[in-house]
């Protein structure tokens, strides 16, 4: 006589311990701990750089190419992307998984520094950022409004609701996808050009004339201090139309005579 025999002769009784086996296994599987598996992280480094106005060759040639080679030189990395499209080159650095990203965003950071006095004139400063784990959008939310243009509601989600989103705890990031910012438009005529003999970069050195930023200190008496301001920015429409370009046959011609400005966005 075997072991089993009695399974056989007492299907009740086997049909209960089989039960008792099942209802263990389910309840080992409940108590189970996620955290005795090893923990893994992945990361990606990016560097994003504006070059307004330049196509996507001349930005590939002189912006992505450069700052991908020296960024390929540091230690972690998997794999690269980059593109370059119209006035903006993107790289992505995919690390090593379980590499440290802060230590390798030090190294990026120490590249681009060194690349960077190689860059085009008019490209704007390398931003630099890491985004660790998953970098899947988990939510999105859609926000219109009958009253507000596009580019007051992208005001309003800078100011007001991108800030709060980002201080929840656990939120890696809170990113506008679509957003109009702000910007005065100046959409030049080249037929009154031509025949004021100006060129855009005359245009373009009269705004960096008269729109700047200036701090002009404070000055300091026995008894009193003074702190100086200086209004030296345009605000609105109507006071870039009204910038003097140049003059012509003794009369001032302004921005509005050869430009139509408005107020939009970028």
């Amino acid at each position: 006589m075997h072991f089993t025999d009695i399974f056989i002769k007492r299907p009740v009784l086997a049909t209960v311990l089989s039960l008792l086996i099942l209802l263990l296994g389910i309840r080992s599987l409940q108590l189970l701990n996620v955290r005795e598996y090893p923990e893994t992280s992945n990361a990606v480094i990016s560097v994003m750089t504006p070059y307004v106005g330049a196509d996507a060759e001349l930005v590939k040639g002189f912006v992505t190419t450069p700052l991908e080679r020296e960024v390929a030189a540091i230690d972690g990395i998997d794999y690269l992307e980059s593109s370059s499209i119209q006035g903006m080159s993107s790289i992505s650095a995919h690390l090593r998984l379980d590499y440290d990203p802060y230590k390798a965003l030090t190294q990026v950071i120490s590249k681009v520094n060194k690349v960077k006095n190689e860059l085009p004139e008019g490209s704007e400063e390398p931003v630099i950022d890491v985004s660790v784990g998953s970098s899947s959008k988990s939510m999105y939310i859609s926000f219109y409004s009958d009253i507000l243009e596009p580019n007051q509601v992208t005001d309003y989600l800078i100011r007001v609701v991108q800030p709060q989103i980002q201080a929840i705890d656990g939120i890696q990031s809170a990113d506008i996808l679509g957003a109009r910012t702000f910007a005065m438009r100046v959409w030049l005529k080249p037929d009154k050009m031509a025949a004021l003999d100006l060129t855009p970069l005359d245009v373009r050195q009269v705004l960096l004339n008269n729109n700047f930023l200036s701090a002009v200190g404070s000055t300091k008496g026995n008894l009193i201090s003074v702190n100086f301001s200086a209004s030296t920015n345009i605000h609105s429409a109507e006071e870039f139309c009204n910038l003097a370009v140049t003059e012509y046959e003794g009369s001032i011609v302004r921005l509005s005579d050869v430009a139509d400005v408005r107020l939009g966005a970028e």
